[in-house]
């Protein structure tokens, strides 16, 4: 086949970038045309998103895009992180500025919704893990806060569905990231309009939901003109960038819950592809997410607090003075006494602290474990606890689907810390394939190539994958510290 370009818009919670992916029919090649900074901004006390300067950014990508690649552009996708929408009128306004969903208005959302909705309803109706920055809770916050604003909501928009809007007009919601809300019912695979009504969340602006692959339209007049883009469509890929990344997993294990993903990057977002929600009592005990997949699948998971403590901790250390790259922080980690001070990353704590550092300490006191002195130490402990946390969630995962996961597959940017990877072999005691780093990127283009028809289902999405990317393996060492670990960890984890 004639080499056709596929554009990926891929927003992360620190950065944006416009993608090309180039594909032949056999191989695809990614090529970043535009990087733009991403993060939350600080608004009379709360944290908000700046959207519109993100559509500045996507813009500017696109119109370098149609300068590259001209005619062989086919379309558009757009992923992003999940939890975070928008509310319109009837006049097509933003109603308010984006909330950021680190901000602190959901705290105590979450046992105001059980006052309502017992938690077994909650997860026998929607499968998705309990936090308060879930959609719902926000929801709750801004009934609260700001009912009139509420009030003049004619439509609901997650963050991608937003610029999708932008895009093309469309005004539907993408299934993958709608699972991210805790508003969708898991079975009907529809809104969970009765548990929303209890919960007094109006639910006539909620739109109609799609499906990954669906064309959504041609691109608006105004942004064709401005970008130079023409005939060129607005394909919904998997919205929410984790099951972009997990469409782009290197396994030819699809449908066999057998291998398990970690999707590494600010959060660690680790499970199993299903093919359908597991909505059990042992699930609601485990605070496991059921969150959609490509192909109708599901992608049973855990979110884990990830490299966002490694990530603070290096603000931390710079406002102090001290200077280093995450390169750097990583050789430091890699020379620290082993097992030294052990965390769990998913306490609240770590959820939005001023310093990370004095969080780690904080909480290293509390539960009996040294204080971390220097910056190798304190990376040392968020690595090896994070490894540990995988252990755990992977016990968890193996014990839902009754299936022994044989291999760990790591994608997305935390498939480039080498150190991190062969910790999570060593504690999970099976081999780590860390690739490709691109994963969301690769996963968005690939559907956009599946809505074309030049690419026929999700296991062929990921054997071009395969043809594509370099990987690299990690096997388990030095089983017997890491035994001990895990058993203070778990003692740790009670505290």
């Amino acid at each position: 086949m004639k080499e056709k370009t596929y554009l990926a818009v891929d927003l992360g919670a620190e950065s944006g970038r416009v993608m090309a992916g180039r594909f032949d029919g056999q191989h695809i090649s990614l090529h970043e045309i535009h990087r733009f900074s991403n993060g939350p901004v600080r608004l009379g006390g709360t944290l908000r998103w700046n959207l519109i300067g993100l559509w500045t950014e996507i813009q500017n990508g696109l119109r370098e895009a149609a300068s590259q690649y001209g005619a062989s552009v086919s379309s558009i996708g757009v992923d992003t992180w999940g939890v975070d929408f928008i509310l319109m009128n009837r006049n097509d306004e933003l109603l308010g500025q984006p909330w950021n969903y680190r901000d602190s208005r959901t705290d105590g959302m979450l046992a105001k919704a059980l006052q309502r909705v017992p938690r077994s309803q909650i997860f026998a109706t929607t499968g998705l893990q309990f936090m308060e920055i879930n959609s719902l809770y926000q929801l709750l916050a801004m009934c609260e806060r700001d009912p009139e604003l509420i009030e003049q909501a004619t439509k609901f928009l997650m963050v991608p569905d937003f610029f999708n809007w932008c895009l093309s007009g469309s005004r539907v919601v993408e299934f993958t990231n709608a699972t991210t809300t805790q508003m969708l019912n898991a079975k009907t695979r529809g809104w969970a309009v009765e548990m929303l009504r209890k919960l007094e969340i109006p639910t006539e602006m909620f739109p109609d939901l799609v499906t990954p692959g669906t064309q959504l339209g041609g691109l608006r007049r105004d942004v064709a003109d401005f970008t130079g883009l023409k005939d060129v469509k607005v394909i919904a890929p998997a919205t929410h960038d984790t099951a972009s990344a997990v469409a782009a997993v290197p396994t030819s294990h699809t449908g066999n819950p057998d291998w398990a993903y970690i999707s590494s990057g600010t959060w660690s977002l680790m499970g199993v592809e299903v093919q359908n929600a597991i909505l059990t009592e042992k699930a609601l005990e485990r605070n496991v997410t059921n969150e959609g997949g490509i192909d109708g699948t599901y992608r049973l998971l855990k979110n884990i607090m990830g490299l966002w403590l490694v990530q603070r901790c290096k603000v931390a250390f710079e406002e102090r003075g001290l200077k280093a790259d995450y390169a750097e922080l990583t050789r430091k980690a890699a020379g620290a006494t082993p097992f030294r001070s052990l965390v769990d990353p998913d306490r609240q704590e770590f959820l939005r602290p001023a310093d990370m550092t004095a969080a780690i300490a904080a909480e290293c006191r509390r539960v009996g474990q040294p204080v971390p002195e220097d910056e190798g130490q304190f990376v040392r402990c968020a690595l090896e606890s994070l490894a540990l946390k995988y252990k755990m969630v992977l016990t968890w995962l193996e014990e839902l689907t009754g299936t022994a996961v044989k291999v760990v597959h790591v994608v997305g940017g935390g498939a480039q810390n080498a150190l991190l990877n062969q910790f999570t072999s060593d504690a999970c005691g099976v081999p780590v394939i860390a690739g490709p780093v691109e994963a969301t990127a690769l996963g968005n283009v690939l559907v956009q190539a599946m809505s074309a028809g030049d690419i026929s289902s999700l296991s062929e999405i990921r054997d071009v994958v395969r043809r594509s990317e370099s990987i690299t393996e990690f096997h388990p060492k030095n089983s017997d510290a890491w035994s001990d670990a895990w058993e203070r960890f778990q003692r740790i984890c009670k505290v």
